[in-house]
């Protein structure tokens, strides 16, 4: 296991599995997910798994939902009445105020220009992505956002891993916790992205330090 001192013991390991989930076969992501098993509250895997299907597509969040149950031996919930449409003006509600705190002073560039790529992408951005899925209540949102950082190295997506690296210190990471991330990580990402990755996250964080 990849261990680092930056990150808490959970913490490192929901940010492995994301990253897994993302980018790694099968395999890697049951070796993953074997790490997590009587280790981390079945509660925070859950809400890791779930939040993965924005960033790595339902295929892989039912693969990895279907091998930690199958590791864990933990059950479903019978139900889950968060997840009804019928909260759904809820959703914009709390979709707006959370990527507002991940996006701070990017918010709103970020809501005109995904309008232009097409308004259906700016509704379910903001109520499906933010709303519904990244403010649950069953995981902070500092964690989430760095598990979104594993999630968009690991799947080679530079430009939105640029974003939530922001994102992240914008929840309340430090840069160490960032860096611990991706660290990490290493064995699950291709060392010359991984060191690019390094690079852009040293000039974000010096980018923040002198506005």
């Amino acid at each position: 296991m990849i261990m680092n001192p930056s990150l808490d013991a959970d913490t490192r390991l929901l940010v492995r599995l994301s990253a897994a989930i993302a980018g790694a076969s099968e395999p890697v992501t049951r070796r993953v997910i074997d790490e997590l098993v009587g280790t981390v509250a079945p509660e925070l895997v859950d809400e890791v798994i779930l939040q993965s299907y924005l960033f790595a597509g339902f295929p892989r969040t039912l693969n990895a939902a279907r091998m930690w149950r199958s590791a864990s031996g933990v059950p479903a919930p019978p139900a889950d009445d968060s997840a009804s449409s019928r909260h759904e003006a809820e959703w914009e509600k709390r979709g707006e105020e959370t990527c507002a705190i991940v996006y701070g002073e990017f918010y709103e560039p970020l809501r005109r220009n995904v309008q232009q790529l097409h308004p259906a992408l700016n509704s379910w951005m903001i109520t499906d992505g933010y709303g519904k899925v990244l403010a649950r209540p069953g995981l902070d949102l500092k964690r989430r956002e760095l598990c979104v950082v594993a999630a968009c190295a690991a799947a080679g997506q530079q430009r939105q891993l640029h974003s939530h690296f922001h994102g992240a210190l914008n929840c309340g990471a430090t840069p160490e916790e960032v860096r611990a991330t991706l660290e990490a990580v290493r064995d699950l990402v291709a060392e010359p992205d991984l060191s690019r990755y390094r690079t852009l996250l040293a000039r974000v964080v010096a980018h923040r330090d002198v506005r």
